[in-house]
């Protein structure tokens, strides 16, 4: 989740050039529509809203009965002796409750007897208002029709700052201007329509919104990526001979330090050999990051046949028993033929030692360079048997959707990618992560 935080801060200029993108074709021809709110039931006992909260009327003072008038049932009335007659025809009856501006009339010829007046009793409180009637003089202005509309949960639910959102439909203009997005992302011509075509399949003329086809386009590259998604193999064979190739500058030297280090993190005996014999700055390099992680760094003088050393470093690797050799190599450009077959006799050369050697064959890839990547690793893949890529300088670029394109063409594993210059800053590929950190689906 670190790495992803990470990535997702510095793949910026990728996603926001896709997060534009997708905001333009939206509002192009897109219409505003009301936030949707969710639709929330009353409580069963919440009574009608009201539109405005009313008080019970106040009785007049004169006619209201005073605590004394009130009529007091639960105490026994005094018994009193009766004279020697007849009883009294019209006997009192027991009679309703009375109103509240009713007084009870006494019987006839029931004259009570004189009692001590009782303390005052004091005026009983207002009954305050339920919740859902309290005054909301406390909220802004334009939120107190929507407190009085509904009860405590439909106040949950609403959202201040609530804001319209601009949906358009998808036809064929929008699935074209999507299109052309997609290439000019260097997902390439033939991924771009896949993708396209998979994120419109059952929703043309729904209208949607840019965070809706966010998600759709992150579930897309999410698909197609998941299959490449592999880490390193490790094999029981000793040594385990990991070749690193690639082009000028795409950041090999960098790799094989952090690859290097994160296995020597992992207990892995690691033996690292400088192959890159004509860039004396590379040797340097590697034995800065040797230094680091503890790991001896093989080198020959500058100018000596890097196939004599791959040799010479294997040797060295089984005899001391190590886990696993690094061969760093030259720069060479896909179509210079004679550093191409360089490299093809580094291979020869290791197989007459080790049969099954290099083990892995990792090409390095520089994301800034787009659609030329595709290329490259047609060119390796003839001359080195490439087993797995690297992608590197994904921070730097608004092309990091030519990962995609490569996945979706070749299905070479995609091993780790890189943000950055630091040990943390290579970690193995995640496709969910990626594909929501490129298209800004999180944001």
């Amino acid at each position: 989740m670190a790495f992803f935080s990470k990535l997702k801060d510095r793949l910026f200029k990728s996603s926001s050039k896709l997060e534009e993108g997708l905001d333009a074709i939206v509002a192009d021809g897109g219409h505003e529509e009301p936030a949707e709110t969710p639709d929330v039931p009353p409580p069963p006992t919440e009574t009608p809203p009201t539109p405005e909260p009313e008080l019970p009327p106040q009785p007049d003072p004169a006619p209201s009965p005073t605590p004394e008038e009130t009529p007091q049932p639960d105490l026994p009335e005094p018994e009193l002796p009766q004279p020697d007659a007849e009883p009294v025809p019209d006997a009192p009856t027991i009679l309703p409750s009375p109103g509240p501006e009713e007084v009870p009339a006494s019987p006839p010829d029931m004259v009570p007897a004189p009692r001590p007046d009782p303390a005052p009793t004091p005026e009983p409180d207002p009954i305050p208002a339920p919740p859902n009637e309290a005054p909301d003089t406390d909220l802004p202005e334009e939120n107190r029709g929507a407190a009085r509309d509904g009860g405590i949960l439909s106040r949950l639910f609403t959202r201040k700052d609530s804001a319209p959102v601009v949906r358009r439909v998808l036809d064929d203009d929008m699935l074209e201007q999507l299109e052309e997005l997609l290439i000019a992302s260097d997902m390439g011509v033939d991924t771009a329509l896949r993708v396209a075509s998979n994120m419109a399949e059952g929703r043309m003329g729904r209208r949607l919104s840019t965070t809706e086809i966010k998600g759709l386009l992150a579930d897309e590259v999410t698909r197609i990526m998941e299959p490449v998604a592999k880490p390193l193999p490790l094999f029981p064979k000793k040594p385990q001979v990991v070749l690193v190739v690639g082009v000028n500058g795409s950041g090999k030297t960098t790799t094989v330090g952090k690859l290097a280090s994160q296995f020597r993190g992992a207990g892995k005996s690691v033996i690292i050999a400088a192959g890159d014999t004509f860039r004396a700055a590379a040797v340097e390099q590697l034995e800065i990051w040797g230094q680091r992680a503890g790991v001896p760094v093989l080198k020959a003088a500058e100018g000596s046949d890097p196939a004599a050393l791959a040799f010479d470093a294997l040797q060295k690797a089984e005899a001391e028993g190590a886990d696993l050799l690094m061969i760093d190599t030259a720069g060479r450009l896909q179509n210079r033929a004679d550093l191409m077959e360089e490299l093809a006799k580094i291979i020869r050369v290791l197989r007459k030692k080790d049969p099954s050697a290099p083990h892995n064959t990792l090409l390095v890839l520089d994301a800034t360079t787009g659609q030329n990547a595709l290329s490259q690793v047609e060119t390796f893949r003839k001359m080195a048997d490439v087993s797995g890529l690297v992608m590197t300088k994904l921070d730097g670029t608004a092309k990091g959707g030519v990962l995609v394109a490569l996945a979706d063409k070749f299905g070479l594993p995609i091993h780790a990618i890189g943000v950055g210059e630091q040990i943390d800053d290579l970690a193995p590929f995640d496709p969910d992560d990626f594909a929501r950190a490129l298209t800004g689906a999180d944001s």
